[in-house]
């Protein structure tokens, strides 16, 4: 059994064990209200909340702004709850919010966003994946299946986990990269992912950083130029792109386990304020490719937003 999948039983175990005590655990999230990915991780959260009776209370801005995130986690902090799960996708924005709330006696479980970071700000943990090497893993096996010029399309510009997977596949990938960014609209997504690849034939991979956002446009573009050729990856899931995968028109998913991010920091928040019990250090939630093999085993999940 590997670290991530006990953690996550042992989670799971406990608190359906602990008594309804109402905790209150508030989750500040930076994802924008049209992504897709976020309601998964909000129904971790919510099903976190039912198997230990806390009360979670979900808060995400309407749009990527890091001012709207501090604000949003100083209201936390007058709330005084249990516990508060953030995430980081810019340190130096959020930082001093975070460490007002450390220091007011609130313990912080970090997600998703800033591994690197959570320890110096006084997070307890960090519940999700390294994004530098989940990108380096993901180039490092487009290049095996023969890409030689790639795009990393980026529809957060300003969000330093997405700028670290581009890092990351330039790197893993071992051959020209070029970042395209965009607004975090599937129209324009697709436009511009035409746009690149009819201006440079020579590009043959194209890497999205959200699956539904930036994934299933990536392919509409592609196959509306007719490139058979072209690979495609992208970050996270959607059952669109999934069934993109097993159909054979996308090499990949990237899979982090967005559920686990949301469910296991309200479950270790929640037994924290019952028993003071808390794991020893941080989490794994991935990353997993998923391939043509594997991607209709999990369409159904992530149609369910599970997965």
């Amino acid at each position: 059994m590997t670290r991530l999948t006990t953690a996550a039983a042992t989670a799971a175990l406990m608190a359906l064990a602990a008594p309804a005590l109402a905790q209150n655990i508030i989750v500040v999230a930076h994802g924008q209200a049209n992504d897709p990915f976020w309601s998964v991780v909000k129904n971790g959260a919510a099903l976190a909340g039912e198997h230990t009776g806390a009360t979670v209370d979900f808060r995400t801005p309407e749009i990527f702004d890091m001012v709207a995130m501090s604000q949003l986690i100083d209201s936390a902090i007058n709330q005084q709850p249990d516990g508060i799960v953030v995430s980081i996708p810019d340190a130096d924005a959020l930082g001093p919010s975070i460490q007002r709330a450390v220091d007011a006696g609130i313990p912080v479980i970090s997600m998703n966003a800033g591994a690197d970071v959570a320890r110096d700000l006084g997070a307890l943990l960090h519940v999700g994946q390294s994004e530098f090497d989940a990108g380096k893993a993901a180039g490092e096996r487009l290049a095996e299946m023969g890409g030689t010029k790639g795009i990393c399309v980026n529809q957060e510009v300003g969000n330093v986990s997405l700028d670290q997977r581009c890092a990351g596949f330039a790197e893993g990938f071992g051959n020209p990269v070029s970042i395209v960014p965009t607004a975090n609209d599937p129209t324009e997504v697709q436009s511009k992912v035409r746009a690149a690849l009819e201006a440079d034939a020579e590009v043959d991979t194209v890497l999205g950083l959200g699956a539904a956002l930036v994934g299933e446009p990536a392919v509409a573009a592609v196959q509306a130029l007719g490139r058979d050729d072209v690979l495609i990856a992208s970050f996270d899931l959607s059952a669109g792109f999934l069934q993109s995968v097993a159909d054979g028109q996308a090499a990949f998913a990237i899979d982090q386990q967005q559920f686990l991010q949301g469910y296991l920091p309200v479950s270790f928040l929640a037994l924290n304020a019952t028993y003071g019990l808390i794991p020893g250090g941080d989490v794994p939630s991935g990353p997993n490719l998923i391939m043509q093999d594997s991607a209709a085993q999990v369409i159904e999940l992530s149609a369910q937003g599970i997965r």
